[in-house]
C-alpha cells in the first residue's frame, strides 16, 4: 500500500509555476504509484510581515487551481482563512485545508463542514503548533457534530521555545486514535517561525530525515511543499524542497514505506 503525497508550491506565484510543479510531480508520482494531491495557496494570510507577498488573490487563485485540476486530472487542496471563503472554494477543490493557527476556530470549521455537505470532499485540519495531540480530540468532536465524514489530520510540529519547532513522533501514533487518515507535514515542521522578525526561516536539509521517520511510524500521507527555485520563492522558500530533488526523495520514501508496511503488525503491547 502506497501513501498520499500533498505537494506543490507554498503560494500561487504564477500560472506557469503552478503548471510546472503539477506536471513534474504528477509524472513522478505516477511512476512510483503514489497518490498525488496538488497543493497551493491563493492567499497567505498569516505572513510575518505586512509587506510580504500574500498571493494573487481569491478569484484568480481559484481559477488557476481549477485549471490544474482539469488539465492534469488530479485532486487539488488549498487552505482557507475566512468563513466566507469555504463555499466557493468547495466548488473547486477536493480538499479544504484549515491552517494550524486556525484549527480551533469553530465558525471556520463549521463553514467548511457546511460547504462540503453532500459532496465527496475532504477537510484536512492541521494540528496547531500550540496543541498537544490529545487536544485535537475537541477539534475532531466539533467536526463530528457538524456531520463531517471525511476528515484528515496533519501534524506539522510543535512550538519549542522561540523561533523553533520540534517533532514528537509519538504524536502521529496518538493522532491515529481519532480513526482518520494522518498526514505529516515535513516542510512546515522544519520552519523557524518568525525568524528575524520580518520573515520565517527554515532548514530544508531536515525534510528528508523527518519524512523518512514519519513513513516508518506509519502515516497515511506526507505534505511537502516543493518549488523549482526555493531560494527565490515568494513564500516559505527556506523549508521547501527543490523540485529537482523530488524524484530521488520520493523513490527513497517508497522504499521506506514498503519496509514499514511489512513490519507494521509488529507491536510492543
Amino acid at each position: 500500500m502506497s501513501f498520499t503525497l500533498i505537494s506543490g508550491p507554498c503560494v500561487i506565484e504564477s500560472k506557469d509555476l503552478v503548471f510546472e510543479v503539477a506536471e513534474r510531480l504528477q509524472k513522478i508520482t505516477n511512476k512510483f504509484g503514489i497518490n498525488y494531491v496538488f497543493k497551493a495557496s491563493f492567499d497567505k494570510a498569516n505572513r510575518s510581515s505586512g509587506k510580504s507577498f500574500r498571493g494573487i488573490g481569491f478569484k484568480k487563485g481559484l481559477s488557476i487551481l481549477e485549471e490544474v485540476k482539469n488539465k492534469f486530472n488530479i485532486p487539488v487542496l488549498t487552505d482557507i482563512h475566512e468563513s466566507y471563503q469555504a463555499k466557493e472554494v468547495a466548488e473547486v477543490v477536493d480538499i479544504i485545508q484549515i491552517p494550524a493557527y486556525l484549527c480551533r476556530q469553530t465558525d471556520l470549521l463549521k463553514a467548511s463542514a457546511s460547504a462540503i455537505e453532500g459532496k465527496d470532499k475532504i477537510i484536512n485540519i492541521k494540528k496547531g503548533q500550540f496543541l498537544a495531540p490529545w487536544d485535537m480530540e475537541q477539534v475532531v468532536k466539533k467536526m463530528e457534530s457538524f456531520k463531517v465524514k471525511n476528515l484528515w489530520l496533519t501534524e506539522r510540529g510543535t512550538t519549542f521555545g522561540y523561533n523553533s519547532l520540534v517533532v514528537d513522533y509519538r504524536s502521529l501514533i496518538q493522532l491515529k486514535k481519532f480513526k482518520c487518515p494522518i498526514i505529516f507535514d515535513a516542510t512546515h515542521s522544519v520552519q523557524q517561525p518568525g525568524g528575524k522578525g520580518n520573515c520565517s526561516g527554515g532548514d530544508r536539509e531536515f525534510v528528508g530525515p523527518l519524512a523518512r521517520a514519519a513513513i516508518a511510524v506509519g502515516v497515511d500521507g506526507l505534505f511537502m511543499e516543493m518549488h523549482p527555485d526555493p531560494d527565490n520563492a515568494l513564500s516559505d522558500g527556506p523549508n521547501m524542497v527543490p523540485l529537482h530533488r523530488a524524484e530521488a526523495l520520493l523513490q527513497q520514501l517508497i522504499k521506506f514505506n514498503e519496509i514499514a508496511n511489512k513490519y507494521k503488525a509488529v507491536t510492543t503491547n
